[in-house]
Protein backbone atom coordinates (compact mmCIF):
# COMPACT_ATOMS: atom_id res chain seq x y z
CA UNK A 1 0.00 0.00 0.00
CA UNK A 2 1.38 3.43 -0.84
CA UNK A 3 2.21 5.98 1.84
CA UNK A 4 -0.98 8.09 0.19
CA UNK A 5 -3.49 5.27 0.49
CA UNK A 6 -2.04 4.26 3.71
CA UNK A 7 -2.45 8.12 5.33
CA UNK A 8 -6.25 7.94 3.85
CA UNK A 9 -7.10 5.01 5.31
CA UNK A 10 -5.97 6.09 9.01
CA UNK A 11 -7.97 9.23 8.00
CA UNK A 12 -10.74 7.13 7.43
CA UNK A 13 -10.48 5.35 10.70
CA UNK A 14 -10.20 7.71 12.73
CA UNK A 15 -13.51 9.43 11.16
CA UNK A 16 -15.53 6.37 12.10
CA UNK A 17 -14.56 6.19 15.26
CA UNK A 18 -14.90 9.85 16.20
CA UNK A 19 -18.11 9.61 14.68
CA UNK A 20 -19.19 6.67 16.72
CA UNK A 21 -17.96 8.15 19.39
CA UNK A 22 -19.97 11.57 18.99
CA UNK A 23 -23.66 9.39 18.54
CA UNK A 24 -22.57 7.37 22.16
CA UNK A 25 -21.81 10.60 24.15
CA UNK A 26 -24.67 12.69 21.96
CA UNK A 27 -27.44 13.62 24.53
CA UNK A 28 -30.35 11.66 25.04
CA UNK A 29 -33.18 14.11 23.85
CA UNK A 30 -35.33 14.67 26.61
CA UNK A 31 -38.89 13.46 27.16
CA UNK A 32 -41.72 16.46 26.63
CA UNK A 33 -44.02 17.49 29.78
CA UNK A 34 -46.91 15.50 27.89
CA UNK A 35 -45.26 12.49 26.87
CA UNK A 36 -43.98 11.99 30.75
CA UNK A 37 -47.54 12.72 31.77
CA UNK A 38 -48.63 10.24 29.35
CA UNK A 39 -45.86 7.47 30.90
CA UNK A 40 -46.99 8.80 34.53
CA UNK A 41 -50.39 7.61 33.51
CA UNK A 42 -49.81 4.90 32.30
CA UNK A 43 -47.53 3.26 34.95
CA UNK A 44 -50.65 4.39 37.81
CA UNK A 45 -53.35 2.33 35.31
CA UNK A 46 -51.41 -0.71 35.68
CA UNK A 47 -50.88 -0.23 39.38
CA UNK A 48 -54.64 0.37 40.52
CA UNK A 49 -57.54 -1.84 39.71
CA UNK A 50 -59.53 -1.29 37.28
CA UNK A 51 -63.09 -1.89 37.36
CA UNK A 52 -65.58 -1.38 34.54
CA UNK A 53 -69.32 -1.84 35.89
CA UNK A 54 -71.23 -2.32 32.61
CA UNK A 55 -70.66 -4.22 29.42
CA UNK A 56 -73.54 -6.43 27.61
CA UNK A 57 -70.90 -8.70 26.41
CA UNK A 58 -72.80 -11.93 27.40
CA UNK A 59 -75.19 -11.20 24.47
CA UNK A 60 -72.29 -12.29 22.67
CA UNK A 61 -71.35 -14.81 24.29
CA UNK A 62 -74.42 -16.91 23.28
CA UNK A 63 -73.55 -16.24 19.67
CA UNK A 64 -72.28 -19.85 18.54
CA UNK A 65 -68.89 -20.24 18.01
CA UNK A 66 -68.08 -16.72 19.60
CA UNK A 67 -64.88 -17.36 21.88
CA UNK A 68 -63.89 -14.15 24.55
CA UNK A 69 -60.37 -16.16 25.03
CA UNK A 70 -59.88 -14.74 20.92
CA UNK A 71 -59.16 -11.42 20.21
CA UNK A 72 -61.92 -9.38 17.92
CA UNK A 73 -61.88 -7.07 15.53
CA UNK A 74 -63.95 -4.54 16.43
CA UNK A 75 -65.02 -2.89 12.92
CA UNK A 76 -65.71 -6.36 11.52
CA UNK A 77 -67.68 -8.23 14.17
CA UNK A 78 -68.93 -5.44 16.25
CA UNK A 79 -67.22 -7.05 19.77
CA UNK A 80 -65.97 -4.38 22.04
CA UNK A 81 -64.65 -6.76 24.75
CA UNK A 82 -62.91 -10.15 24.87
CA UNK A 83 -60.17 -11.46 26.98
CA UNK A 84 -57.34 -10.37 25.47
CA UNK A 85 -58.37 -6.52 24.84
CA UNK A 86 -59.10 -6.19 28.60
CA UNK A 87 -55.45 -7.03 29.37
CA UNK A 88 -54.21 -4.89 26.65
CA UNK A 89 -56.07 -1.94 28.23
CA UNK A 90 -55.74 -3.30 31.74
CA UNK A 91 -58.65 -3.26 32.52
CA UNK A 92 -58.56 -5.96 35.60
CA UNK A 93 -62.51 -6.52 36.06
CA UNK A 94 -65.47 -5.81 34.41
CA UNK A 95 -69.31 -7.14 34.97
CA UNK A 96 -71.17 -8.58 32.31
CA UNK A 97 -74.98 -7.39 32.42
CA UNK A 98 -77.38 -10.83 31.12
CA UNK A 99 -79.51 -8.10 29.44
CA UNK A 100 -82.88 -9.08 28.60
CA UNK A 101 -85.27 -6.60 26.26
CA UNK A 102 -88.43 -5.36 27.20
CA UNK A 103 -91.30 -7.39 26.04
CA UNK A 104 -95.04 -9.08 26.43
CA UNK A 105 -95.43 -9.03 30.13
CA UNK A 106 -97.38 -12.07 30.88
CA UNK A 107 -96.54 -15.35 32.11
CA UNK A 108 -95.17 -16.59 28.82
CA UNK A 109 -92.76 -13.07 28.36
CA UNK A 110 -91.55 -13.65 31.82
CA UNK A 111 -90.61 -17.52 30.82
CA UNK A 112 -89.19 -16.56 27.84
CA UNK A 113 -86.89 -13.76 29.79
CA UNK A 114 -85.93 -15.44 32.51
CA UNK A 115 -84.60 -18.43 29.75
CA UNK A 116 -82.41 -15.83 28.07
CA UNK A 117 -81.21 -14.45 31.23
CA UNK A 118 -79.99 -17.86 33.03
CA UNK A 119 -78.50 -18.57 29.23
CA UNK A 120 -76.57 -15.60 29.18
CA UNK A 121 -75.25 -16.04 32.72
CA UNK A 122 -74.39 -19.70 32.41
CA UNK A 123 -72.52 -18.35 29.44
CA UNK A 124 -70.53 -16.26 31.25
CA UNK A 125 -69.88 -19.33 34.36
CA UNK A 126 -68.73 -21.23 31.35
CA UNK A 127 -66.53 -19.12 29.73
CA UNK A 128 -64.95 -17.90 33.01
CA UNK A 129 -64.16 -21.89 33.44
CA UNK A 130 -63.05 -22.65 30.25
CA UNK A 131 -60.58 -19.72 30.64
CA UNK A 132 -59.82 -20.17 34.16
CA UNK A 133 -56.09 -19.57 33.52
CA UNK A 134 -56.43 -16.11 32.79
CA UNK A 135 -59.80 -14.89 34.33
CA UNK A 136 -62.14 -15.74 37.76
CA UNK A 137 -65.70 -15.81 38.47
CA UNK A 138 -65.58 -13.35 40.49
CA UNK A 139 -68.55 -13.11 43.84
CA UNK A 140 -67.23 -10.74 46.63
CA UNK A 141 -65.67 -7.17 46.43
CA UNK A 142 -62.23 -8.50 47.34
CA UNK A 143 -62.27 -11.12 44.31
CA UNK A 144 -60.82 -8.28 41.86
CA UNK A 145 -58.26 -7.70 44.05
CA UNK A 146 -57.44 -11.02 44.73
CA UNK A 147 -57.50 -12.10 40.76
CA UNK A 148 -55.41 -9.35 40.03
CA UNK A 149 -52.47 -10.18 41.90
CA UNK A 150 -52.87 -13.78 40.54
CA UNK A 151 -53.04 -12.25 37.01
CA UNK A 152 -56.25 -12.69 36.11
CA UNK A 153 -59.15 -10.74 35.27
CA UNK A 154 -62.10 -10.80 37.66
CA UNK A 155 -65.57 -11.46 35.48
CA UNK A 156 -68.61 -10.25 38.25
CA UNK A 157 -72.45 -10.96 36.46
CA UNK A 158 -75.08 -8.33 36.74
CA UNK A 159 -78.60 -8.27 34.86
CA UNK A 160 -79.72 -5.25 32.78
CA UNK A 161 -83.73 -4.87 33.27
CA UNK A 162 -85.63 -6.25 35.75
CA UNK A 163 -87.81 -8.12 33.54
CA UNK A 164 -86.60 -11.60 34.10
CA UNK A 165 -87.79 -10.85 37.88
CA UNK A 166 -91.62 -11.51 36.27
CA UNK A 167 -93.70 -11.57 39.07
CA UNK A 168 -92.13 -13.82 41.43
CA UNK A 169 -89.85 -12.53 43.57
CA UNK A 170 -87.86 -15.51 44.51
CA UNK A 171 -86.27 -15.16 41.21
CA UNK A 172 -84.11 -13.03 42.91
CA UNK A 173 -82.29 -15.32 45.55
CA UNK A 174 -82.15 -17.49 42.53
CA UNK A 175 -80.13 -15.19 40.46
CA UNK A 176 -77.88 -14.18 43.33
CA UNK A 177 -77.27 -18.14 43.51
CA UNK A 178 -76.01 -17.65 40.11
CA UNK A 179 -73.46 -15.18 40.64
CA UNK A 180 -75.25 -12.11 39.96
CA UNK A 181 -74.42 -8.58 42.13
CA UNK A 182 -76.58 -6.22 40.84
CA UNK A 183 -79.76 -5.51 39.20
CA UNK A 184 -80.74 -2.55 36.67
CA UNK A 185 -83.97 -2.14 37.80
CA UNK A 186 -85.95 -1.01 34.31
CA UNK A 187 -84.47 -0.43 30.78
CA UNK A 188 -85.83 1.72 28.07
CA UNK A 189 -89.73 0.26 28.47
CA UNK A 190 -91.55 0.38 31.89
CA UNK A 191 -91.91 -3.45 33.73
CA UNK A 192 -93.53 -5.01 36.50
CA UNK A 193 -90.90 -3.23 38.94
CA UNK A 194 -90.20 0.53 37.99
CA UNK A 195 -90.45 3.08 35.18
CA UNK A 196 -88.28 4.09 32.60
CA UNK A 197 -86.49 7.02 31.78
CA UNK A 198 -87.32 6.87 28.08
CA UNK A 199 -90.52 4.80 27.62
CA UNK A 200 -92.86 6.34 25.19
CA UNK A 201 -96.44 6.19 27.14
CA UNK A 202 -94.80 7.74 29.73
CA UNK A 203 -94.52 6.82 33.54
CA UNK A 204 -96.86 3.77 34.81
CA UNK A 205 -95.88 3.50 38.26
CA UNK A 206 -94.82 6.92 39.41
CA UNK A 207 -91.53 5.38 40.38
CA UNK A 208 -91.05 2.23 41.55
CA UNK A 209 -93.75 0.05 41.89
CA UNK A 210 -95.25 -1.61 45.10
CA UNK A 211 -93.68 -5.06 43.97
CA UNK A 212 -90.79 -3.47 42.58
CA UNK A 213 -90.26 -2.12 46.25
CA UNK A 214 -90.16 -5.72 47.31
CA UNK A 215 -87.13 -6.86 45.11
CA UNK A 216 -85.12 -3.68 46.36
CA UNK A 217 -86.15 -5.01 49.74
CA UNK A 218 -85.06 -8.65 48.47
CA UNK A 219 -81.90 -7.29 47.23
CA UNK A 220 -80.58 -5.43 50.23
CA UNK A 221 -81.51 -8.54 52.27
CA UNK A 222 -79.24 -10.90 49.85
CA UNK A 223 -76.73 -8.13 49.13
CA UNK A 224 -76.97 -7.49 45.35
CA UNK A 225 -76.66 -4.06 44.30
CA UNK A 226 -79.89 -1.69 43.13
CA UNK A 227 -79.01 0.02 39.88
CA UNK A 228 -81.00 3.12 39.15
CA UNK A 229 -79.61 3.24 35.51
CA UNK A 230 -82.18 3.88 32.81
CA UNK A 231 -85.03 4.23 35.52
CA UNK A 232 -86.97 7.68 35.19
CA UNK A 233 -86.39 10.47 37.93
CA UNK A 234 -89.07 9.25 40.44
CA UNK A 235 -87.29 5.73 40.12
CA UNK A 236 -84.10 7.62 41.75
CA UNK A 237 -85.63 9.06 44.18
CA UNK A 238 -87.85 5.87 45.42
CA UNK A 239 -85.03 3.88 45.38
CA UNK A 240 -83.01 6.25 47.60
CA UNK A 241 -85.62 5.82 50.31
CA UNK A 242 -86.34 2.32 49.78
CA UNK A 243 -82.87 0.36 49.48
CA UNK A 244 -81.46 0.56 52.71
CA UNK A 245 -77.71 0.31 51.61
CA UNK A 246 -76.15 2.70 49.35
CA UNK A 247 -77.48 2.56 45.33
CA UNK A 248 -75.25 2.69 42.32
CA UNK A 249 -76.12 3.72 38.80
CA UNK A 250 -74.10 1.44 36.33
CA UNK A 251 -74.08 3.15 33.62
CA UNK A 252 -75.22 7.36 33.89
CA UNK A 253 -73.67 10.91 32.82
CA UNK A 254 -74.09 14.19 34.40
CA UNK A 255 -77.42 16.18 33.19
CA UNK A 256 -76.09 19.67 33.74
CA UNK A 257 -73.35 18.60 31.06
CA UNK A 258 -75.00 16.63 28.51
CA UNK A 259 -79.23 17.42 28.48
CA UNK A 260 -80.46 13.64 28.39
CA UNK A 261 -83.06 12.01 30.55
CA UNK A 262 -80.85 9.10 30.83
CA UNK A 263 -78.41 11.57 32.95
CA UNK A 264 -78.57 12.84 36.52
CA UNK A 265 -79.56 16.04 37.68
CA UNK A 266 -76.99 17.86 40.18
CA UNK A 267 -79.58 17.17 42.92
CA UNK A 268 -79.73 13.65 42.13
CA UNK A 269 -76.31 13.91 42.09
CA UNK A 270 -75.97 15.47 45.67
CA UNK A 271 -78.31 12.94 46.93
CA UNK A 272 -75.92 10.16 45.73
CA UNK A 273 -73.38 11.68 48.08
CA UNK A 274 -75.63 11.80 50.86
CA UNK A 275 -76.62 8.11 50.27
CA UNK A 276 -73.14 7.36 50.02
CA UNK A 277 -74.05 5.33 46.35
CA UNK A 278 -72.10 5.90 43.17
CA UNK A 279 -72.69 7.04 39.34
CA UNK A 280 -70.65 5.17 37.10
CA UNK A 281 -69.78 7.19 33.51
CA UNK A 282 -70.52 5.76 30.35
CA UNK A 283 -69.12 5.89 27.21
CA UNK A 284 -71.96 6.53 25.27
CA UNK A 285 -71.84 8.97 23.21
CA UNK A 286 -75.36 10.54 22.97
CA UNK A 287 -74.99 10.90 27.12
CA UNK A 288 -71.82 12.32 26.51
CA UNK A 289 -72.32 15.26 24.38
CA UNK A 290 -75.38 17.38 22.23
CA UNK A 291 -75.70 16.63 18.78
CA UNK A 292 -77.50 19.00 16.76
CA UNK A 293 -80.76 18.10 15.60
CA UNK A 294 -81.07 15.97 12.48
CA UNK A 295 -84.56 14.31 11.98
CA UNK A 296 -83.35 12.25 8.87
CA UNK A 297 -81.13 10.37 10.94
CA UNK A 298 -83.56 9.58 14.12
CA UNK A 299 -86.51 8.67 11.07
CA UNK A 300 -83.83 7.07 9.22
CA UNK A 301 -82.61 4.51 12.59
CA UNK A 302 -85.98 4.82 14.01
CA UNK A 303 -87.38 3.11 11.21
CA UNK A 304 -84.49 0.38 11.21
CA UNK A 305 -84.92 -0.12 14.88
CA UNK A 306 -89.01 -0.94 14.36
CA UNK A 307 -88.07 -3.69 12.08
CA UNK A 308 -86.13 -5.48 14.11
CA UNK A 309 -85.80 -8.49 15.29
CA UNK A 310 -84.56 -9.53 19.28
CA UNK A 311 -80.92 -9.46 18.28
CA UNK A 312 -80.79 -13.04 20.69
CA UNK A 313 -82.71 -14.24 18.12
CA UNK A 314 -80.68 -12.86 15.09
CA UNK A 315 -78.35 -15.43 13.28
CA UNK A 316 -75.07 -14.55 12.85
CA UNK A 317 -75.52 -13.23 9.02
CA UNK A 318 -78.54 -11.21 10.25
CA UNK A 319 -76.54 -9.65 12.56
CA UNK A 320 -73.67 -9.00 10.42
CA UNK A 321 -76.47 -7.45 7.97
CA UNK A 322 -77.57 -5.23 10.97
CA UNK A 323 -73.96 -4.02 11.54
CA UNK A 324 -73.82 -3.33 8.42
CA UNK A 325 -77.07 -1.32 8.13
CA UNK A 326 -75.86 0.81 10.98
CA UNK A 327 -72.81 1.57 9.45
CA UNK A 328 -74.30 3.11 6.21
CA UNK A 329 -76.88 5.25 8.14
CA UNK A 330 -74.28 6.03 10.64
CA UNK A 331 -71.60 7.44 7.13
CA UNK A 332 -74.40 9.01 5.85
CA UNK A 333 -75.87 11.02 8.67
CA UNK A 334 -72.80 11.53 10.40
CA UNK A 335 -73.14 12.86 14.08
CA UNK A 336 -70.25 14.73 16.08
CA UNK A 337 -67.94 12.04 17.90
CA UNK A 338 -67.87 12.14 21.66
CA UNK A 339 -64.56 12.13 22.58
CA UNK A 340 -62.26 11.18 26.21
CA UNK A 341 -62.57 15.23 26.58
CA UNK A 342 -66.31 14.47 27.33
CA UNK A 343 -65.97 11.64 29.50
CA UNK A 344 -63.97 13.87 31.74
CA UNK A 345 -65.35 16.87 31.94
CA UNK A 346 -68.58 14.73 33.71
CA UNK A 347 -66.21 13.58 35.75
CA UNK A 348 -64.95 16.63 36.68
CA UNK A 349 -68.74 17.89 36.98
CA UNK A 350 -69.38 14.58 39.54
CA UNK A 351 -66.66 15.42 41.38
CA UNK A 352 -67.60 18.83 42.02
CA UNK A 353 -71.04 18.16 42.70
CA UNK A 354 -71.05 14.84 44.69
CA UNK A 355 -67.24 14.51 45.78
CA UNK A 356 -64.40 12.55 44.64
CA UNK A 357 -66.18 9.25 46.27
CA UNK A 358 -68.92 9.25 44.05
CA UNK A 359 -67.90 8.58 40.48
CA UNK A 360 -66.66 5.75 38.54
CA UNK A 361 -66.61 4.01 35.13
CA UNK A 362 -69.27 2.02 33.60
CA UNK A 363 -68.38 1.72 30.01
CA UNK A 364 -71.37 -0.01 28.25
CA UNK A 365 -69.42 -2.08 25.80
CA UNK A 366 -71.25 -3.98 23.45
CA UNK A 367 -74.83 -2.23 24.31
CA UNK A 368 -73.86 1.06 22.54
CA UNK A 369 -70.59 2.10 24.38
CA UNK A 370 -67.53 3.13 22.44
CA UNK A 371 -66.01 6.70 21.32
CA UNK A 372 -63.28 8.05 19.91
CA UNK A 373 -60.44 7.11 21.88
CA UNK A 374 -62.18 4.29 24.08
CA UNK A 375 -63.66 2.47 21.58
CA UNK A 376 -63.37 -0.88 22.79
CA UNK A 377 -61.90 -2.83 26.37
CA UNK A 378 -58.11 -2.01 25.24
CA UNK A 379 -58.42 1.70 24.74
CA UNK A 380 -59.43 2.36 28.49
CA UNK A 381 -56.32 3.25 29.84
CA UNK A 382 -56.80 6.85 27.85
CA UNK A 383 -59.36 7.86 30.28
CA UNK A 384 -56.38 7.70 32.85
CA UNK A 385 -54.12 9.46 30.37
CA UNK A 386 -57.15 11.86 30.54
CA UNK A 387 -57.96 12.18 34.30
CA UNK A 388 -53.64 12.56 35.24
CA UNK A 389 -53.27 15.42 32.58
CA UNK A 390 -56.20 17.34 34.10
CA UNK A 391 -54.33 17.26 37.86
CA UNK A 392 -56.35 13.86 39.51
CA UNK A 393 -53.68 12.06 41.94
CA UNK A 394 -53.37 8.27 41.86
CA UNK A 395 -55.62 7.92 45.25
CA UNK A 396 -58.18 9.87 42.97
CA UNK A 397 -57.58 7.95 40.12
CA UNK A 398 -57.86 4.73 42.16
CA UNK A 399 -61.32 5.61 43.22
CA UNK A 400 -62.72 6.16 40.19
CA UNK A 401 -61.87 3.25 38.60
CA UNK A 402 -62.67 1.00 41.10
CA UNK A 403 -62.05 2.10 44.35
CA UNK A 404 -65.64 3.56 44.82
CA UNK A 405 -67.59 0.78 43.80
CA UNK A 406 -65.90 -1.51 45.78
CA UNK A 407 -66.68 0.41 48.74
CA UNK A 408 -70.46 0.77 47.81
CA UNK A 409 -69.96 -3.60 46.94
CA UNK A 410 -68.80 -3.70 50.71
CA UNK A 411 -71.78 -1.85 52.35
CA UNK A 412 -73.97 -3.43 50.28
CA UNK A 413 -72.70 -6.75 51.67
CA UNK A 414 -72.64 -5.32 55.35
CA UNK A 415 -76.38 -4.49 54.84
CA UNK A 416 -77.06 -7.86 53.68
CA UNK A 417 -74.91 -9.72 56.51
CA UNK A 418 -77.12 -6.98 59.51
CA UNK A 419 -80.66 -8.16 57.87
CA UNK A 420 -79.78 -11.83 58.25
CA UNK A 421 -78.62 -11.23 61.60
CA UNK A 422 -81.52 -9.59 62.04
CA UNK A 423 -83.75 -12.36 60.64
CA UNK A 424 -82.01 -15.42 62.70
Amino acid sequence: MNKLRYGQSIVLILFIMLAACKEKTAPVEAKTEEELLVEKALEIHKRILTLDTHADTPLRMIEPGFDMAERHDPNETGSKVDYPRMKEGDLDAIFFAAFVAQDIRDDDGNTRAKALCLQMIDSVVASTERNSDIVGLALDPDDAYELEKEGKRAIYIGIENGYPIGKDVSNVSLYYDKGVRYITLVHSSNNDLADSATDPNGPEHGGISEFGNKVVDEMNRLGIMVDVSHGNDSVFYDAIKMSKAPIIASHSNARSVTKHDRNMTDEMLKLMADNGGVVQLTMLADYLREAPPNAERDSAMAALRAGMKPISEMTKEERTELRKTFQELNEKYPAPPATVTHVADHIDHIVKIAGIDHVGIGCDFDGGGGIEGVFDASEVMNITIELVKRGYTEEEVAKIWGGNLIRVFKEVQKVASDLQSDQS
